[in-house]
């Protein structure tokens, strides 16, 4: 059993992330620990005219919301 340790709590000298007092970890749970997940990329960002006008040709928009649209973007 791990119990958490609250971060005012928090000793000096804890390694690791997830801070814990007592309990053994197992050689899964240390591995975890030590190799947190990674997020994946940002997706890249797009010019917003563009996908307002893919938006407009598939007929997703109108095109009165296409030209309120375009407007807020300013470009």
């Amino acid at each position: 059993m791990v119990l958490l340790v609250p971060r005012q709590i928090r000793m000096n000298g804890m390694t690791g992330s997830v801070p814990y007092y007592g309990g053994r970890l197992t050689p899964a749970q240390a591995h975890a620990a030590a190799h947190p997940p990674q997020r994946p990329p940002a997706p890249p960002r797009r010019d917003p005219v563009a996908a307002l006008d893919e938006l407009l040709g598939q007929g997703v928009i109108t095109r009165a919301e296409y030209d309120e649209l375009r407007a807020r973007v300013g470009s």
